[in-house]
């Protein structure tokens, strides 16, 4: 027995002498070194390699996890590729703590399998004491056993990161690990692998539901499509069938035992047809509403099940497919004409782009933010002769480095280590025929932009892991808010690549500059309202949407639009049910050339008497508790003290509810 074996071994006899005396261990891995020895009877010196189950019978368990298996695959791919580490592999285990898949460096999975980690092998905490998968399997939480940590002295070379997977039942069906020979305790790993969890998580719940009604939620918007959204599956009474663990927490239950077989009408303040109908009406943007519980706001999106979606789909390809071969697309031009009402600007980016059309020339869109950059290229995509084609969008900010060129330009069959079997395709290759969307192009990569320039100028698609180019044929809209002119001279930008892109350049205005304002709040109003729901705004509420200086754009503009109609009790939408932070943020300049009356009482012009008659409800909501408004508005009390003392707000009352 070697020395560093004879030590290792002795510490663990100590925490288990210490604890036998009463000390309770601290450390998780000292409570599990107690389990091992008292309860297992392992042996710390023992050097034999773990059990492996039979081939039938890992087959049986690979089956027994269903979809988990080929999610798991794909997160296990995407967690290797992000760290890009020769040293490391990525293990999936069932909860008896059997490896089902194993994804790392050729070179680490031989050095691996001699301790044992390979596919079949048992690394249960009863098999192979302390270890990241068996352990993990223990404490059903996110754990670390680094090296030394491990109950047998032949794994103490290792560092294990291992996260819990739970299945739509609640029930703990897999563990996600990474084992390395790093002799530091990454602390970005235990991060990154339980984010991979959640996602193999949220990609089984929706992968198993497909014949599910679906909604998925979040308390924020932005987190909606994340692995932080709330997922419910529900059947066409919409009674709950199953629901994810960021469902339990958004909603507050403690089990799914709490939740399963609700009525979605006791969850939130809507039934399930009109969930759907108000997605459908957004596109499937996250549309608000309020818990029936506490009345907390949330924001979801509502899907049908796959069998009712795929027959819509397919005929709404036919008619496009009919309109293309008849050459029929008056109609669909009417999308692009409709982006206008008015502002010269835009009216100048339309006609641009109905000149262009049909005559493949690269379109770039700049604008800010939520200017409509997206709708715009939909539009152009719907009015050509491609409408028939397929319109593929890519964000290439919102899709990591290491996975970008496998997004867009597809890859290979076994191209690389936890590759699909049957290989995928890019983006580029789904585009074919139709039109492809780069969003974000100034977020794109260096090396990804000469690859794609290459693409643009030979027409021909190579994926990763293969020889053979696929001829492609696309109509390419770039989309950017940054200034490409910037990047060009600070060498963040190809050159080349930009005048390829810019075959012509179309410049979004922002909204807070657009002479159609008023025209579009109406259209946003009428395009969020339900069917057969007919609202109107009043006009001091008008006045507070036509001058607020709208950072957010054409999408914000939406959004505070459907959370109005959500507070809206009446067929008006006035003051009261527009956000506050809408009100404390509105431009009080009113334009030169128009003329509003003052009201004689109080020296104020219209534009002022609704922002102060709308400041005086949500003090009074408040219960003129300033500490309390300021927090909601994120702003400072004395922002709000000058806001009142320039609306002339009384403020005899106003300290009356201050701590």
């Amino acid at each position: 027995m070697s020395n560093n074996v004879a030590e290792h071994a002795r510490s663990v006899y100590t925490a288990v002498s210490d604890a036998a005396r009463g000390s309770t261990p601290q450390e998780l891995y000292a409570r599990s070194w107690v389990r091992c020895v008292n309860d297992y009877g392992l042996d710390p010196t023992r050097s034999l390699d773990p059990r492996t189950v039979s081939a039938e019978d890992l087959r049986i368990r690979t089956e027994r996890l269903g979809e988990l298996v080929p999610c798991g695959k794909l997160e296990m791919a995407n967690l290797y590729q992000q760290l890009a580490d020769s040293q490391s592999a990525v293990v999936l285990t069932d909860s008896d703590g059997v490896v089902v898949c194993l994804v790392g460096d050729p070179g680490f999975t031989r050095a691996a399998a001699r301790h044992g980690m390979v596919e079949g092998a048992i690394w249960s905490e009863e098999e192979q004491g302390t270890n990241g998968m068996g352990t993990c399997l223990k404490e059903r939480s996110p754990i670390v056993i680094h090296r030394a940590q491990h109950f047998l002295a032949r794994n103490t070379n290792l560092t294990c990161t291992a996260a819990p997977i739970f299945d739509s039942q609640g029930n703990l069906a897999a563990v996600l690990d990474l084992s390395s020979q790093s002799r530091l305790a990454q602390q970005h790993s235990t991060v990154l692998v339980s984010m991979a969890a959640q996602m193999i998580e949220n990609r089984t719940f929706l992968a198993e539901h497909k014949q599910a009604y679906i909604v998925r939620f979040h308390s924020r918007p932005e987190f909606v499509y994340t692995l932080h959204e709330g997922e419910l599956a529900m059947s066409a009474e919409g009674k709950v069938i199953a629901a994810n663990r960021g469902a339990l927490f958004q909603l507050g239950f403690g089990g799914h035992d709490e939740i399963v077989g609700a009525d979605v009408g006791t969850l939130f303040n809507t039934s399930l047809p009109d969930l759907i109908s108000r997605c459908v009406k957004s596109s499937f943007h996250p549309v608000p509403l309020y818990g029936a519980r506490q009345g907390s706001r949330f924001f979801a999106v509502a899907q049908q099940p796959a069998r009712l979606v795929q027959p819509f789909r397919d005929a709404v390809e036919r008619h496009a497919a009919r309109r293309s071969a008849t050459g029929s697309t008056q109609v669909l031009d009417n999308r692009l004409q409709d982006l206008e009402f008015g502002d010269e600007r835009m009216a100048s980016n339309v006609r641009c782009a109905m000149r262009v059309l049909n005559r493949n020339i690269p379109i770039l869109l700049i604008g800010e933010t939520g200017s409509g950059k997206e709708v715009f290229s939909k539009a152009m995509h719907a009015a050509s002769s491609r409408a028939g084609g397929p319109f593929v969008a890519v964000n290439c900010a919102s899709i990591p480095d290491t996975l970008i060129e496998s997004e867009l330009f597809g890859y290979k069959s076994g191209a690389f280590t936890g590759a699909s079997r049957e290989g995928r395709r890019g983006k580029i290759i789904q585009a074919n025929g139709g039109t492809l969307f780069l969003d974000e192009i100034g977020d794109m990569p260096l090396h990804l932009q000469a690859r794609l320039l290459r693409v643009l100028e030979e027409r021909e698609v190579v994926p990763l892991g293969s020889e053979m180019p696929i001829p492609v044929n696309v109509q390419l809209i770039s989309a950017t808010h940054r200034n490409l002119q910037d990047m060009l001279a600070s060498g963040e930008f190809r050159e080349d690549l930009y005048y390829r892109l810019q075959g012509i350049s179309i410049t979004l205005p922002p909204l807070r500059v657009r002479k159609d304002k008023p025209q579009l709040i109406e259209r946003a109003l009428g395009d969020e309202c339900e069917s057969g729901r007919v609202v109107r705004i009043d006009a001091a509420a008008m006045r507070v949407l036509e001058n607020y200086a709208w950072p957010g754009n054409l999408r914000q503009l939406r959004n505070v639009i459907r959370t109005a109609l959500a507070l809206c009790d009446s067929d008006q939408i006035t003051v009261k049910d527009l956000p506050a932070e809408l009100l404390l943020g509105v431009e009080c300049q009113i334009p030169p050339n128009q003329s509003v009356a003052a009201p004689a009482d109080s020296g104020l012009n219209s534009l002022e008497s609704a922002e102060r008659e709308a400041l005086l409800q949500v003090l009074e909501r408040h219960r003129w508790n300033i500490t309390s408004l300021a927090q909601e508005l994120d702003t400072s009390r004395n922002t709000i003290y000058r806001k009142m003392k320039r609306l002339n707000i009384d403020t005899v009352n106003r300290d009356r509810n201050e701590p």
